[in-house]
């Protein structure tokens, strides 16, 4: 009891201290980071080993704790002799949760997505905030965080605003009734704008307009489709092509 409350006692200490060591040169990194010294596919890598060596020595801090008990000693020799039994049994359980660490890890590999990339994914855009083991943080531009499972984010389809070009162009969607005259809203949104506007979508209760807007920088995509959305709006309204019946 006394040497596993020892191995216990010291996996945690070291966790704490790996911790305070990773923690206390933080500011060096986000500095490092804010003069070019590092790159964000460094910094996604860093965050990724600095918590895959918190899991690693903890779990080695838990095995040897356990390992002193010889009840579970003696149920370790009888389960060493079914491994295929309890190898499937763990599986199944820990599918879930195995699968979005190895999604984390082949995602500090790949680079698909790094800490500070405006990207959108299902019907979320945002910046990446963190990436852990488990799951990717976005922070929205109406300052949602919405955590988003890493098994997903490696399966799933994601666009990378940060990659690439350094700017984006804005697209946003405007619905007219299906009474509206819409080659006429295509006009007014052209002389509003500045830019062309298509029709995207025709239904027999409206129509969809998509119309774009000039390149920003990716951390101001979500400010300037919102203000050009209202923009459409307000004039579309205004020439009464909103208002039912009209």
């Amino acid at each position: 009891m006394v040497r596993a409350s020892i191995a216990l006692g010291v996996a945690v200490a070291l966790v704490w201290v790996l911790k305070w060591a990773f923690d206390r040169h933080g500011a060096q990194v986000t500095n490092a980071i804010a003069r070019g010294e590092l790159t964000p596919e460094a910094d996604t890598r860093l965050r990724l080993l600095k918590r895959l060596v918190y899991s690693g020595v903890l779990a080695l801090g838990i095995f040897a704790a356990l390992s002193q008990f010889d009840a579970v000693s003696s149920i370790g020799k009888t389960l060493l002799a079914s491994t295929a039994i309890v190898a499937a049994i763990v599986g199944l359980a820990a599918r879930q949760t195995l699968a979005n660490v190895v999604a984390g890890i082949m995602i500090a590999i790949a680079q698909p997505v790094r800490v500070g990339d405006w990207v959108a994914f299902e019907d979320d855009y945002g910046v990446v905030e963190d990436i852990t083991l488990n799951s990717t943080r976005l922070r929205t531009g109406n300052d949602q965080l919405v955590i988003v499972p890493n098994e997903k984010i490696a399966g799933g389809v994601l666009r990378n605003d940060t990659l690439g070009s350094p700017t984006v162009g804005a697209d946003v969607s405007v619905w007219l009734p299906a009474w509206a005259d819409a080659g006429r809203a295509l006009v007014i949104l052209a002389d509003e704008t500045g830019h062309p506007a298509t029709i995207a979508e025709v239904l027999p209760w409206g129509t969809r307009l998509a119309l774009g807007g000039d390149p920003v920088a990716p951390s101001e995509k979500w400010k300037t489709e919102t203000a050009l959305r209202a923009r459409a709006v307000a004039r579309l309204r205004s020439e009464g092509l909103l208002e039912a019946g009209a």
